[in-house]
């Protein structure tokens, strides 16, 4: 008997799953018009949280909106919401994970499509520069590889790409936002550090006049890494995001701490990247803000 009424509790769940979905499918078609968030950023934008560390209840919460999240990461195809492949034994991911279910689930009749770019151990100096210069990338990056990169321009193509395969399909679309993780490898050198607040003004600009979105929503993800060879690195970022994003009605900060035992946003052993716990958390925070300022 007990079995019985379990089938029927699974049949009636499934039940009602299928029709949530069919309602959902039904009032996106209401809705044509594609909601589109760019994110930029270096090693955690990129993301090193571990897809085998995020709880199942998440799972099943990132399964039940995937359809109608896609991601573009790194000028590829875009693909449904979900990990990346980081070699042939680790899943990890970014805060775009949680940022897609995030706004997905505040938003059920909207679809969304994530375009990121992201390089580890990347300069706003020198390779996320708007007015990128050999010079620059010379003397900020770390490796010759990191000195060719020119990671504002490639986003640019990446987003201009997408844009025109939208056109051609007659598909409707709003960029409503971008979130940026960037700023650590800025701290090592004092006239990186020194130059990011104008920097990061450049970049804002940057991106709102090549779209002509003039009060495009723009989210900071504040650092809070420990100090490298340049001790008041750290510091003078920080505090050039805040002054930034003070300045900006349409740019808001997500603030982070510098207790070592980073419980707002949690890390892994090298106390840098974030764990799955402190992915997750950045994510939400992003979509929040972005929900804030965007709609």
């Amino acid at each position: 008997m007990k079995i019985k009424q379990n089938f029927k509790i699974i049949v009636l769940l499934f039940v009602a799953f299928i029709s949530n979905e069919a309602k959902a499918q039904k009032a996106i078609s209401k809705n044509a018009i594609l909601q589109i968030v760019l994110l930029g950023g270096q090693s955690n934008m990129a993301g090193h949280g571990i897809m085998a560390d995020v709880k199942p209840e998440d799972i099943q919460r990132i399964e039940a909106v995937k359809n109608r999240i896609s991601v573009v990461v790194d000028g590829r195809d875009a693909q449904p919401l979900s990990y990346f492949k980081a070699d042939k034994i680790a899943t990890e991911f970014g805060p775009e994970l949680f940022i897609g279910l995030t706004l997905a689930e505040k938003n059920p009749d909207k679809q969304y499509l994530l375009i990121k770019e992201a390089v580890g151990g990347t300069t706003l100096y020198g390779a996320w520069n708007p007015n990128w210069t050999a010079e620059k990338a010379n003397t900020a990056e770390l490796d010759e590889k990191r000195k060719q990169m020119q990671l504002y321009k490639k986003h640019i193509t990446s987003i201009h790409k997408c844009l025109d395969a939208l056109k051609a399909e007659n598909k409707k679309y709003v960029i409503i936002g971008m979130a940026w993780m960037q700023g650590e490898t800025d701290t090592r050198k004092d006239f990186t550090a020194i130059a990011y607040e104008e920097n990061l003004k450049l970049l804002i600009e940057s991106y709102r006049s090549e779209f002509n979105l003039p009060k495009m929503p723009f989210i900071i993800g504040q650092i809070n890494c420990p100090p490298r060879q340049y001790i008041e690195g750290v510091e003078i970022v920080r505090n050039a995001m805040v002054n930034v994003s003070k300045n900006d009605t349409k740019t808001d900060i997500i603030l982070t701490s510098m207790d070592g035992d980073y419980k707002d946003f949690p890390k892994r052993s090298d106390n840098v990247h974030y764990d799955a716990q402190g992915q997750k958390n950045l994510g939400t925070a992003f979509a929040e803000k972005l929900l804030e300022l965007a709609y």
